[in-house]
């Protein structure tokens, strides 16, 4: 565990809210996200919609612009938003879906800690989707938790879906957790863990880190492979992603610390933003 000098630390219910996303067609998205995927589209006006599982929370907020780039890959930013699904019949039947609509996926995973697909919507803002094992099964030394990357048994997971249900993501969908991709990791961790407040709980993996509240596997990632690039201006990507943090002295604290960073207070919450440019949401 790292963390600051005076010893605060994000507790253990904050987690990753609502992510905006740039992308350049609202029509083409919801193509993917409602009719794909098993979203629900919620509204927000002109050039913008919320999308959510029915009878669930908002996990996304795509902002139109025609003028928007496909985002190019191995550039600095968004690596890919995770959206947690209650378990492995929803991801399961979640698979299928994809597979029925022949849309295009570029991997699987079985990280020990959960099993993960990945993919990117039309305009490459990566996703990956994910279900969670049971967190008495993970593996822990100290504060680290032990992840891997291994084939997943994809046939098992389709084995395992109720055909026979909604062709929606279920309720209790959220997002997991965000991954950025960074210029540098020295100058990442010392805002995500010594100024925001996360724990690191995994180094084993070259290039990268990842780091949570509460014990979670991870609820931020960063890596640097490929030597990524600065983000070109107009392409698709991160807008901003929301901390969500329940406990209000715990939010005060944090308010006093990321002023000294340039934070601000609006409507919506404590907007900051990391080393790199990506922005970022207190709210509780």
């Amino acid at each position: 565990m790292s963390g600051a000098p005076d010893g605060f630390r994000l507790p253990a219910d904050a987690s990753i809210g609502r992510v905006g996303l740039r992308v350049r067609d609202l029509e083409v998205s919801l193509g993917f996200y409602r009719d794909v995927l098993g979203l629900e589209d919620r509204g927000l006006g002109i050039g913008a919609v919320g999308l959510g599982a029915p009878g669930g929370e908002t996990v996304l907020h795509l902002a139109a612009d025609p003028a928007t780039a496909p985002r190019p890959a191995r550039v600095r930013g968004l690596f890919h938003v995770a959206l947690l699904l209650p378990d492995r019949a929803a991801l399961g039947a979640a698979l299928a879906r994809l597979l029925d609509a022949e849309y295009a996926l570029q991997g699987f995973a079985d990280h020990d800690v959960s099993e993960a697909i990945y993919l990117a919507d039309p305009d490459g803002n990566g996703l990956e989707l994910y279900a969670d094992r049971p967190p008495e099964t993970w593996k822990r030394t100290g504060d680290a938790i032990y992840m891997t990357t291994r084939e997943l048994d994809v046939r098992g997971l389709l084995a395992e879906r109720d055909a026979s249900g909604p062709a929606t993501m279920p309720a209790a969908t959220r997002v997991g957790h965000i991954h950025l991709q960074v210029g540098e990791l020295r100058t990442a961790e010392p805002f995500y863990s010594g100024v925001l407040g996360l724990d690191v709980v995994n180094r084993g993996f070259p290039g990268a880190l990842f780091l949570s509240a509460g014990g979670y596997h991870h609820h931020v990632g960063l890596n640097t492979w490929g030597r990524p690039a600065p983000e070109p201006a107009g392409v698709a990507g991160l807008v901003e992603f929301e901390v969500r943090v329940p406990d209000v002295h715990s939010r005060r604290v944090l308010a006093d610390r990321l002023h000294g960073h340039g934070a601000v207070t609006d409507s919506t919450g404590l907007r900051v933003e990391d080393p790199e440019g990506n922005r970022i949401v207190i709210t509780e």
